[in-house]
C-alpha cells in the first residue's frame, strides 16, 4: 500500500485537526439548565465527491439524524469534494481517527482492504433490489463488517449509486461492437480484466482528467454511475450511455474503530441508528434521482440503449475469468458466500 508523505500526511492531520477544533468551538460553553455537565461531541466527516450526488445526500442525512436524535448534544460537519483529501487521503486519516467518519465507494478502499474486491465481481445481479438483499443479508454482512474491522474500521452502512453504466461516442447494439473502444477505468485489475474479456480496450486514468480526455478524444468512453455522469457532466461529450449494468457502485459509511470503540455504549447504538436510517434513505434517494438524470442526459441528444438479456448474459460469460481473479486475490470465503446466496434466490424463481 503506497502511503502518503510525511509532509503530506501532517498537511491531512492539521487540516482534520483544524476542522475538530471548529466544530469544537461551535459547541464550547454548553451546558444544561440544571447545572450538570452534558457531554458533547462534534466530529467532521469528509467525502471526495461533489455535492450533488448520493454520497452528499448519505453524508448530510446522516448528520441530520445524530443531531435530531441527540438533541444537539451531537455535530457532524460535512466536508464533501476532497475539502479535507482525496479517498485515499480520508481513508488514512480515518484509520488514524483524525476524521472520525469517511464516505466513500468500495473501489478506492481495496488497496487497503483486498477482500473488499468482492464487489469487483461483475454481472452478479439482475436488479438492484437482489443487490441490496443480498449485501444486507447477515451472513454476508457480517463478513464484509470484519474485514473492515481487521482494517481498523467500524463499518456504519453500505448504500449505493445505482449500477455502473458505459457512456460512448460509439453506439453499442451488439456485443462486438465493445471491440477496440478505448475507455477509461480505474487502477483496478478487475475492472481491467473485465473490459479486456469484452474485447475493449481499458484504460487506467485519473477522473480529475477524464472529461478533457472524452471531449479531445483520447478516450471513447468511461463507466461510472449515471449519478457521477450527470453531476461531473461526463454526457456532455458523448453520444450514448449503454446500460451494461455490470456492476454495483456501492457506498459505504466507515468510522475509525479506534473512535468508535471509545464512544460510551449508549453514543455507539444512537450512532449506529442514525446510520442505518442515512444509508436506506440514500438507497431510496438513488432510486428516485435515476429518472431525472436519464431525462438530462436524453435532453442533452444522448441516446439511452438497454441491451438485451441475451447480451447481457453473453457479457457474463466471457468475463468468467474475472471471478477466478478474484479468487486468487481473496479466496473462495466470500466469494462464494455472495454467489451462493445469488444462486439459492435463482432456484427458489
Amino acid at each position: 500500500m503506497k502511503k502518503m508523505t510525511k509532509k503530506k500526511k501532517l498537511f491531512r492531520k492539521v487540516t482534520a485537526l483544524a476542522a475538530v477544533i471548529a466544530l469544537g468551538a461551535s459547541l464550547a460553553g454548553c451546558g444544561s439548565s440544571d447545572g450538570e455537565t452534558t457531554q458533547r461531541y462534534s466530529w467532521p466527516l469528509a467525502t471526495a465527491s461533489p455535492e450533488d450526488t448520493v454520497t452528499q445526500i448519505f453524508a448530510e442525512k446522516f448528520a441530520e439524524e445524530i443531531s435530531e436524535l441527540s438533541d444537539g448534544r451531537m455535530k457532524i460537519q460535512v466536508y464533501a469534494n476532497s475539502t479535507l483529501g482525496g479517498d485515499r487521503d480520508l481513508l488514512e486519516t480515518c484509520a488514524d481517527g483524525d476524521i472520525p467518519f469517511v464516505v466513500q465507494n468500495t473501489a478506492p478502499q481495496v488497496s487497503f482492504m483486498g477482500d473488499l474486491a468482492v464487489f469487483d465481481l461483475p454481472c452478479v445481479f439482475d436488479s438492484l433490489d437482489e443487490c441490496r438483499e443480498k449485501i444486507d443479508n447477515p451472513e454476508f454482512y457480517d463478513l464484509i463488517s470484519n474485514v473492515y474491522t481487521e482494517g481498523g474500521y467500524h463499518l456504519l452502512g453500505m448504500a449505493d449509486q445505482g449500477f455502473r453504466v458505459m457512456s460512448t461516442n460509439k453506439p453499442v447494439y451488439s456485443f462486438s461492437d465493445f471491440k477496440g473502444q478505448k475507455i477509461r477505468t480505474m487502477e483496478n485489475p478487475n475492472h481491467i480484466a473485465y473490459w479486456q474479456a469484452l474485447g475493449a480496450n481499458p484504460t487506467p486514468a485519473d477522473f480529475s482528467e477524464l472529461y478533457m480526455s472524452l471531449e479531445q478524444g483520447t478516450l471513447d468512453a468511461q463507466e461510472n454511475p449515471y449519478d457521477l455522469i450527470v453531476a461531473n457532466k461526463l454526457y456532455e461529450p458523448q453520444a450514448y450511455v449503454i446500460e451494461t449494468n455490470h456492476l454495483l457502485h456501492t457506498l459505504n459509511m466507515v468510522g475509525s474503530k479506534a473512535t468508535y470503540d471509545a464512544l460510551p455504549a449508549d453514543i455507539q447504538q444512537l450512532v449506529s441508528e442514525c446510520a442505518a436510517e442515512a444509508h436506506q434513505y440514500a438507497r431510496q434517494m438513488a432510486d428516485e434521482r435515476i429518472e431525472g438524470q436519464k431525462s438530462t442526459i436524453q435532453d442533452a441528444g444522448l441516446e439511452i440503449i438497454t441491451l438485451e438479456p441475451a447480451m447481457i448474459q453473453e457479457m457474463a460469460d466471457v468475463s468468467a475469468n474475472v471471478y477466478d481473479l478474484v479468487r486468487e486475490q481473496i479466496g473462495t470465503d466470500l466469494v462464494d458466500s455472495l454467489l451462493a446466496q445469488v444462486e439459492t434466490a435463482s432456484v427458489a424463481e
